[in-house]
């Protein structure tokens, strides 16, 4: 990451350097020429030239009156100048004998050579060079205003990674909100949310598995070391029954709980593109009540008036969804069951209700978790803790939630879908 850093900031510092001392120069030799402020030297020059050689003395002497730029006449011999070609008649030479002085040469014939000078620099040309620097200087820093923020959430970002490779599931990033890569962050963050739950349903669903089959596999492998006494010719027809009976029992129950392992595997998968349609809620809630009405003798109340609300998604999840929460008050219910569908201007609701014991305050918060079971058992029926947790995936896979109200002798299940518009309903 440091070798990133440097790179980058170097590959920024020495960008502008090289850009604006090349635009510098360019500007020093093609824009800033010093031709229109030499027009007046290069003029007199050839107006010198013009006059006799005799009269050229008096000329420049009548015209010569300030003495911050002096001018003489000077024969060519006597300028030393290691290249003719610079000394030309269209062109001045500039020359500096010390820091603070300069002198300007132009031709004015075969003979003679018109001096301007000493005359003293200005003294803020001097500070240019420095002002140059200071400019480059500055453009260096704001580049590393801008690259050790970045660098400093890069590296963040690197031993974020170098954790979460460690089976440190739990690494999360935090980052400023103005941070350059805080989208970045916020994916990572996404992406090790969801591994780190993916993980821990694994072990989940490895312990369920291990525990829960466990025991129906346990009593059927005692139960086959009973068959030859059970089965034998002479033994009682209804004890043979009811010993077939708890048998074919323990294969539905591991059946049973197979099915929802893999039910709630399916619905594991971030899949975001699933064909959803129209569905007609309330004629979907009466048919699953019809079907299940028969195999429980606690009533199932629905308002047959009521409206035919519809909403898009996958018939066949809606309808699971709905018979886990029916099942799971029909386990817990006293008397009845009320199931009721309404609308508001955001959303469509189901309420499944019961006049059950109630959920205690500490299993709220985790009822609706994998493999997790509320400590109230009623009728010696405790599940599988996965009818709840399949409810909450397939509202999560409808833009929907399943929420929880529950006190002794009521308890509230509601799911909601976000309302559609009519238009897209028809469709």
């Amino acid at each position: 990451m440091k070798r990133l850093f440097i790179s980058l900031y170097l590959l920024l510092s020495l960008s502008f350097l090289g850009i604006g001392w090349t635009l510098d120069s360019i500007w020093q030799n093609n824009v800033d020429d010093s031709g229109v402020q030499d027009a007046p030297l290069i003029a007199l020059a050839q107006l010198i030239g013009n006059l006799p050689e005799s009269q050229r003395e008096a000329f420049l002497a009548e015209l010569s009156t300030q003495q911050s730029y002096p001018l003489r006449l000077l024969p060519k011999a006597q300028v030393a100048v290691n290249l003719d070609d610079s000394l030309a008649r269209d062109s001045v030479l500039v020359t500096a004998p010390d820091e603070q002085h300069e002198l300007h040469f132009i031709q004015v014939d075969d003979q003679q050579i018109l001096m301007a000078g000493p005359i003293e620099i200005d003294p803020r040309e001097q500070l240019r060079g420095l002002f140059t620097l200071f400019f480059y200087l500055s453009l260096a820093l704001v580049a590393l205003i801008w690259v050790w923020p970045l660098s400093r959430d890069l590296k963040t970002l690197r031993l974020a990674t170098k954790a979460f490779g460690q089976a440190k599931w739990d690494t999360q990033i935090q980052l400023s909100s103005r941070s350059q890569v805080q989208p970045l962050a916020s994916t990572f963050n996404e992406m090790a949310r969801h591994i780190s739950a993916l993980i821990e349903n694994q072990k989940h669903l490895s312990n369920a598995v291990s525990h829960e089959i466990r025991t129906p596999l346990a009593r059927l492998k005692f139960a086959l070391a009973l068959v030859p006494q059970y089965c034998a010719p002479d033994s009682d027809p209804a004890q043979r029954q009811a010993f077939l009976d708890e048998m074919q029992q323990d294969v539905k129950e591991m059946e049973t709980l197979l099915q929802e392992l893999l039910t709630y595997a399916s619905l594991e998968s971030q899949q975001q593109d699933l064909e959803f349609e129209c569905c007609e809620l309330t004629r979907l809630t009466q048919q699953t009540i019809s079907r299940l009405q028969n195999r429980h003798s606690i009533p199932i109340y629905f308002d047959e008036q009521t409206p035919e609300l519809k909403v898009m998604g996958d018939p066949s999840l809606i309808e699971r969804a709905l018979q886990n929460l029916i099942i799971n008050a029909q386990r817990f219910a006293q008397s009845h069951i009320t199931i009721a569908i309404r609308q508001d201007n955001k959303s469509v609701q189901l309420e499944v209700m019961d006049d059950g014991p109630g959920i205690a305050a500490v299993d709220q918060e985790k009822i609706f978790e994998p493999f997790y079971r509320s400590k109230v058992v009623q009728n010696g029926n405790k599940g599988h803790g996965l009818g709840l947790a399949i409810i909450k995936r397939i509202m999560h896979k409808h833009n929907g939630r399943v929420s929880l109200a529950s006190e002794p002798g009521n308890t509230v299940f509601t799911l909601s879908w976000p309302r559609v518009s009519a238009n897209r309903l028809r469709k």
